[in-house]
């Protein structure tokens, strides 16, 4: 610690009172704790027992002397506590202020004022740091990954093999024999010469045309009705 205040004890700090912080100090910080900046009061009149504050990268500590110097009060708060802060420059100082998320409210006057500054920025970029955490992203080399080759699977579906295709539809020939038996029997004159069984077959014949769609539902139903007449 005692180098890491060779760095930022550039201002001017009362030497003494840095001496007694320091030793107090050793024995407050915890694990990680590193101290960011240190501003000792400096009023205009000579000051034997200045108040200090200390800032680190886990909280605020205010330093007060008591009873003439023998003992020191340490006020801290976690940078989670605190709400912000600022500077306010007069002629003879600065004033440095900061309020918690309870509205508390701690002010350290005559900070010379390049030391109010420094304070001030350290505190701003912890409170920055706070709201917006630098995550550190690992660099991930990408890898080509070759693209599997899917290959496509036509699934079978087994057909029936049809051999008797006369069993499906009527052939051409049929098809003319039937119509050419119906034709005729438009007439009741050639359906009254038939004998029964012949007007069975033409019935029969007529049911085959219907059933492979070569007449319509009335155009049976009309025939059939003239057929049985007869019967």
């Amino acid at each position: 610690m005692i180098d890491n205040l060779k760095k930022i004890l550039n201002e001017d700090q009362d030497p003494k009172a840095i001496e007694k912080i320091t030793a107090k100090l050793e024995n407050l910080l915890m694990s990680n704790e590193e101290v960011g900046y240190i501003a000792v009061q400096k009023k205009p009149a000579v000051t034997i027992f200045p108040d200090s504050i200390v800032v680190t990268n886990k909280r605020i500590i205010l330093c007060k002397p008591k009873n003439l110097g023998l003992s020191m009060e340490f006020i801290d708060y976690d940078w989670d506590d605190i709400a912000g802060s600022f500077v306010k420059e007069g002629i003879l100082g600065a004033d440095f202020t900061f309020t918690t998320n309870s509205d508390l409210t701690h002010t350290v006057d005559y900070l010379p004022k390049n030391q109010a500054r420094k304070l001030y920025t350290y505190a701003k970029e912890q409170l920055d740091l706070l709201k917006n955490p630098k995550v550190a992203t690992p660099i991930v080399e990408e890898a080509k990954a070759e693209t599997p080759i899917v290959e496509e699977v036509v699934e079978e579906i087994p057909t029936e093999e049809v051999t008797l295709y006369a069993e499906i539809m009527p052939t051409p020939n049929d098809v003319i024999r039937d119509t050419e038996v119906e034709a005729p029997i438009s007439e009741e004159k050639g359906l009254a010469h038939l004998t029964q069984d012949e007007l069975f077959a033409k019935l029969q014949n007529y049911k085959k045309l219907l059933d492979n769609g070569l007449i319509l539902q009335g155009e049976y139903d009309r025939l059939k009705g003239e057929i049985l007449k007869f019967l």
